[in-house]
């Protein structure tokens, strides 16, 4: 590096090939093992060459890990380095998930042209949303990826995967015993753990100096390598990948999607991004365009079980559509009639749970809400039987208005398919932190949830969920440290629902 710092990378060449096209992968997690098998000797087994560098701070290489925000100029320097050697060919492309995707993101806009294209999962341009959902800080997520990292550089660092979700959940059960966020590192890690801290302190506001260098969404635009984009409906970092499909698709580009019935962890979407990795590195860089599928966009669609091909997200033809909450608990298209609002207690010594939800470390598909739709601090809102299928594809969001005895209040909403049996299983969630305001006033919460991919089968019901908490999704919001009466109100004046993206089921 440019620094003096020497960064550590194998290199993959396949045997009998001349200079052939480079797959660059650089990562946090190492360079050997399962990412060595299958993305170094699996590619250059299909005639390509492969780099797997590990990044700064980890795995031999030098310097200190700060994530985030080094992998510009560590990533620039290295295709400098790479383009001086002799077995470089004059064209490269990218690969890998999560950390590794977000790697590509931060090169991606100065590059240059013989970056040709680029394979992403289950990532984004930015992680500070995700850190601050909504405005929330994501504490389960963000704990337990600083403590993952942190196990990662001590001796015998290979479990950290396995260990680091369960010092995260002895912290954050320590949260609750009133030990303050900010300490909670102690307990997970044993000692500070400077990125936890700094995410503290820095919060969403994209304007705040310290996101400068780790926020890489303004220029997805301006990427002009080819791009494939591979998530998972119950992803961490979905709704801010799509945002990417969304910049390229406003700049003129013409990337690819996946989504597909997985979470962050999720071992099944490995085999389907290697596969379509290799399809787009055969057509973008061997000159093989009969690897492309036809269709540039493919869904998983919950509900009905399979795949479908679209022509792009989101998916044409769907309408937004407004299921109102209603008097008695009732959800509907219908317009709400005169009533009085609904109202709970929230206790932050006694937070609202989440029961699944989007995380980063754990199995984060649907699971059974009924325990949670038990407690006195949650409102339960639920549609007649549905007389026909009905098939939900897209953005959901939320327009819920709200009164609060205390000045500050998160509002969290969630949307779960319904069994004939009871079985009430979440699909889509999200939540907006609103800040100090003088209490007793009427408040407008608009809240973003997970994009979706479902179809409700005719019998089935659609639920919708509004509280105060979701821990330790979400930490416990430091401006209600006493307990807060909440009403939601429901009226003409005040039509509080959820807006959901309807079409037309296929047979």
């Amino acid at each position: 590096m440019p620094d003096g710092v020497t960064l550590l990378a194998d290199h993959y060449a396949p045997v009998g090939v001349a200079a052939p096209p480079v797959v660059l992968v650089r990562s946090p997690y190492g360079r050997r093992g399962l990412f060595g098998w299958l993305y170094g000797r699996g590619f250059a087994r299909h005639g390509l060459q492969v780099v797997i560098q590990s990044c700064r701070g980890g795995f031999g290489s030098g310097g200190l890990l700060d994530p985030l925000a080094d992998e510009h100029d560590d990533g620039l320097a290295t295709v400098a380095w790479m383009r001086r050697q002799p077995w470089y060919g004059g064209s490269f492309a990218m690969f890998g998930p999560s950390y590794l995707g977000y790697t590509q993101w931060a090169i991606a806009a100065d590059a240059g042209p013989d970056l040709k294209a680029m394979a992403t999962q289950i990532t984004a341009s930015q992680f500070r949303d995700a850190a601050y959902v909504g405005g929330a800080f994501a504490l389960e997520s963000a704990l337990s990826w600083t403590t993952l990292t942190d196990v990662m550089s001590r001796r015998f660092g290979g479990t950290a995967v396995l260990t680091a979700p369960r010092l995260t959940r002895r912290a954050v059960l320590s949260g609750l015993s009133g030990r303050p966020v900010a300490e909670l590192d102690l307990v997970s890690a044993g000692r500070p753990l400077p990125f936890y801290r700094d995410l503290l302190t820095h919060h969403a506001d994209p304007a705040v100096p310290y996101w400068d260098k780790r926020d890489f969404s303004p220029r997805v635009g301006e990427v002009e390598a080819a791009v494939t984009m591979l998530g998972g409906w119950y992803d961490v970092f979905l709704p801010w990948q799509l945002k990417d499909y969304e910049a390229m698709r406003a700049a003129g580009r013409r990337p690819y999607l996946t989504i597909g019935p997985w979470y962050h962890v999720d071992a099944r979407h490995g085999r389907p991004a290697l596969a379509e990795g290799l399809d787009w590195f055969r057509a973008h860089l061997l000159g093989d365009a009969s690897a492309l599928r036809a269709a540039p966009v493919r869904l998983y669609v919950t509900g009905a079980e399979e795949w479908r091909d679209y022509p792009d997200w989101p998916v044409p033809g769907t309408r937004q559509g407004r299921w109102h909450l209603q008097h008695g608990f009732g959800l509907g298209v219908e317009a709400p009639t005169e009533a009085g609002p609904d109202r709970f207690r929230y206790h932050p010594a006694h937070p609202t749970p989440a029961i699944g939800g989007p995380v980063l470390l754990a199995d984060s598909r649907p699971r059974d809400q009924r325990r949670l739709e038990a407690r006195r601090d949650v409102l339960v809102y639920s549609s007649p039987p549905l007389r026909s299928d009905v098939e939900m594809i897209g953005p959901v969001s939320a327009e819920v208005f709200v009164r609060s005895s205390t000045p500050c209040l998160d509002v969290v909403v969630r949307v779960c398919d319904v069994h004939p049996g009871g079985r009430s299983l979440n699909l889509s969630e999200g939540v907006r932190r609103l800040g100090p305001e003088t209490p007793g006033g009427v408040r407008r919460a608009m809240v973003d949830l997970w994009p979706i991919g479902h179809r409700f089968r005719r019998g089935h019901r659609i639920r919708v969920h509004v509280a105060a908490g979701a821990y330790p999704t979400i930490a416990r919001n430091p401006g209600t440290m006493v307990p807060a009466d909440v009403e939601v109100l429901h009226s003409p004046d005040h039509p509080s629902a959820v807006v959901m993206p309807l079409c037309a089921p296929r047979d």
